[in-house]
Formats: C-alpha cells, sequence, structure tokens
C-alpha cells in the first residue's frame, strides 16, 4: 500500500445482497487525479460509499494507506445534502475543523481566519452570513468545497460535484482540484462531463456494476468502451444475487 491511497481486491458492493458493484480489482495511487464514470446506476456513488466506510463490502476488501481512514473529504451529491437545515454559510464552512477540534471543541482566532481564508478562496467573501437555504446551487457548492478545504485531507471524494452549476462556478472549482493535484493529495471525483475528465483527470475508472476499463483516460473513453458499459446496464439483473468468485 506504499503508493496506493486505495487498493481494491475483489470488491463486490450493494444492498441485501445484490450487487451494485462487484469484482473490482486495482489501485488509486496517491497523489492522482482519477475520474469515475459510467451510465446512470452503474455503481459509481455506491463505489465512493463503499470507500468512506458508509457502506460495508459484500466480499473482497478496501484498502486505504496507513492513516488515510482518519484523513478523507467526502462530498455527496447535492440532493444529499439537507439546505433546510438553520446554517448560514460560516457555520457550514466551520464544520470542516470538526475533524481537527471535534464538535464541541472551541474555535480560536488562529482557526477563525482559515474559515475566512477558505470563504474567500473560492468566492463568497461577504456571504458569511447568508443562510445556505438562499443560495444558489453554485454558491452552495462553493460553501462545500470552503468546507473541503479545511478538512485538510489527504484523499478526497467527490461525487458529482459539477452537476447543475453554472460553468464559471465550475471552472473556479477545477482550480481548486488542481490546487490539491499540486499539494499531491489524492482526489477521485465521480462525474458526467466526459469533457471534463479528460481535460482535468489524467487517469479514469469506468464502471457498468463491474469494471469495464481502468486506466490513462484517454484509452478508457474509447468508443467501444462506452458502448459497452451501456449495453451492460442495459442487460443488468436488478434482482441478481452475489456471485462467488475465487
Amino acid at each position: 500500500m506504499s503508493r496506493a491511497a486505495i487498493r481494491f481486491d475483489n470488491v463486490t458492493l450493494g444492498y441485501d445482497r445484490r450487487p451494485a458493484v462487484h469484482h473490482l480489482d486495482g489501485e488509486v495511487a496517491k497523489g492522482s487525479l482519477t475520474a469515475i464514470i459510467g451510465p446512470n446506476g452503474a455503481g459509481k456513488s455506491t463505489l465512493l460509499k463503499g470507500v468512506v466506510g458508509a457502506l460495508q463490502p459484500l466480499s473482497g476488501k478496501i484498502g486505504l494507506a496507513e492513516g488515510a481512514r482518519s484523513r478523507i473529504a467526502y462530498l455527496p451529491q447535492a440532493a444529499e445534502v439537507d439546505r433546510t437545515f438553520p446554517l448560514n454559510v460560516y457555520d457550514l464552512v466551520a464544520m470542516g475543523m470538526w475533524s481537527a477540534r471535534g464538535l464541541f471543541g472551541a474555535i480560536g482566532r488562529a482557526d477563525r481566519a482559515r474559515i475566512e481564508e477558505a470563504i474567500a478562496a473560492v468566492g463568497l467573501a461577504g456571504f458569511e452570513r447568508r443562510p445556505i437555504g438562499t443560495l444558489s446551487g453554485g454558491q452552495m457548492q462553493r460553501s462545500l468545497f470552503a468546507r473541503l478545504l479545511l478538512q485538510d485531507a489527504s484523499l478526497i471524494l467527490l461525487d458529482e460535484p459539477f452537476t447543475a452549476i453554472d460553468e464559471k462556478t465550475t471552472a473556479d472549482l477545477l482550480n481548486l482540484v488542481r490546487r490539491w493535484r499540486d499539494e499531491e493529495r489524492t482526489v477521485v471525483a465521480v462525474l458526467h462531463d466526459l469533457d471534463i475528465v479528460r481535460r482535468v483527470f489524467p487517469q479514469t475508472l469506468l464502471i457498468a456494476r463491474e469494471p469495464i476499463a481502468w486506466g490513462e483516460t484517454d484509452s478508457v473513453l474509447r468508443p467501444e468502451n462506452l458502448l459497452r458499459a451501456r449495453r451492460m446496464i442495459e442487460a443488468n439483473d436488478p434482482f441478481a444475487l452475489v456471485c462467488d468468485r475465487a
């Protein structure tokens, strides 16, 4: 595991013995940018939940680099974020300090300066007291990226981070992804926009409930691979149970 941030050993993930991802082998290198792509229902979000520990494998093993479990930053899909909770932007971003300060830990002057720097870094200076329920989709995503900045994680997992936001916000947040790359952090992102994948992510995993291709992005995004993934999802039996494979 010395050079791998994540290692998958014949991993199957699913619900009620029905696989959402199965027979996945391979590793994500430390400091790499890896995109996960595939048709709807391919198991992309399920895979991230397995890495973060929210979902235990039905079989196989997910291994993380030493100490990585406590240094994961996870951004779920926008639909999973409760925007009715009475928080303002400052409080939402400050939640990124929990891993270092604890739920009830005091936030000192240096911490407040870091919070303000993170908010400014995503272009939201002046929005600190704005309730999150009043934010646009792009502003909300900027706030969540600011929270990620404060988590100072070595492994960053992003689930559809650029869906339904404007081009300017997407460009600004992609600059943060490049910054994480320059800091040798590992970023794994579920994406649908293949143009972003080609421009920013050198490594890509294409799945359709099982791996189709994994490697350099240009070789993975071949038309024959994308067609095979689509056909596999169309032919999938949603009631099939987990199979065993040595």
